[in-house]
């Protein structure tokens, strides 16, 4: 027997979430953002500044507030909770969706661009494509922003590729666990708010990222070395859901548009002036911060080129596209 009460309760929900939605922002509209970061990461920063711009902007009718940390949703799970409309807005490392499209990998080949000025140049040749298959998700790019460029943890001293066999590697998109595969490591998919627990545990004992993961994780309370190998520069998008920036009036619409160029410019800027200093932490606490030896930053290109030919074959003609408009700039 159908129960009517529940199918009027059920309609009544379905019907307010869809207008809260459709409302256009008036007395007073309240967002949230979901991060994977902690709270004095300079990405959450930014996104703490932006949201205090949108709400001067626009005299408190739109309110942002960002839940860092992965404290309202796991890093895996941020785009998909903005595409869906659990969360209005989200930033994510973008490459973490590399195996729902290539093309959101392209900042995390290996060697490609890696300084600041070779990551602008390749965010400005990719960006339209990122934006067009974040669309067809019901999803607004607002902007993107770097991390410094990437570099190798570990225990022990590594001059070689050889010398890596063998570690407990931490993995975090496609591009990590290949490497891991290639250089015969034990992969281990672990996410930043997982990082110093999975080291202080042993789960893991190497893994690449920046200066700053390293910092945030305590890195130094495991591990006591870091390698400049500056493999790439990883970027995060922040995005919102489009039905719900369309829902809202064209002064609040802009008054986002506005905020984020600037969130984008500060942001690149922020990552600039900080990678150094996150080194200087990191040597500070008693680490090793070194380049890597001729040995090494070979074993390493090498590899870099069997990961380029893997990522160019499966992101096809439009891959290769983009590689080179990126490379004529």
């Amino acid at each position: 027997m159908i129960n009517r009460r529940h199918i009027t309760t059920a309609a009544f929900a379905f019907g307010a979430s869809a207008l809260a939605f459709a409302m256009p922002a008036s007395a007073q509209t309240k967002w949230n953002l979901p991060a994977a970061y902690p709270g004095d990461n300079p990405h959450s920063e930014n996104l703490v500044l932006f949201a205090k711009d949108v709400e001067a902007a626009t005299s408190g009718k739109l309110q942002i507030t960002v839940h860092p940390g992965a404290s309202l949703f796991k890093a895996p799970e941020i785009k998909r909770a903005v595409a869906s409309g659990q969360a209005q807005m989200g930033e994510v490392l973008i490459s973490l969706h590399e195996n729902e499209d290539p093309i959101f990998g392209i900042d995390v080949v290996p060697f490609l661009a890696t300084s600041f000025a070779d990551s602008r140049k390749l965010y400005t040749a990719s960006k339209a494509a990122i934006e067009k298959k974040l669309d067809a998700q019901g999803i607004k790019l607002l902007f993107m922003v770097p991390w410094a460029p990437q570099g190798v943890y570990a225990k022990k001293d590594i001059n070689t590729i050889e010398d890596m066999k063998g570690l407990k590697w931490r993995s975090y998109n496609v591009g990590t666990a290949r490497l891991g595969e290639l250089l015969g490591m034990q992969s281990v998919t672990i996410q930043a708010a997982e990082l110093p627990q999975a080291l202080a545990t042993g789960v893991v004992n190497s893994f690449m990222s920046s200066g700053g993961t390293g910092y945030d994780s305590k890195a130094w309370e495991s591990l006591s070395h870091f390698y400049d190998v500056q493999a790439w520069i990883p970027k995060d998008a922040t995005f919102v859901n489009k039905a719900a920036f369309n829902a809202l009036d064209k002064a609040t619409q802009d008054a986002i548009l506005k905020a984020a160029a600037t969130a984008e410019e500060r942001g690149w800027k922020m990552w600039q002036e900080k990678a150094g200093w996150y080194l200087d932490q990191l040597k500070a606490k008693g680490m090793k911060v070194q380049a890597p030896s001729p040995a090494l930053a070979a074993g390493f290109k090498k590899a870099g080129e069997q990961l380029t030919a893997d990522w160019l074959k499966k992101a096809g003609a439009e891959g290769q596209a983009i590689v080179d408009v990126y490379k004529k700039m």
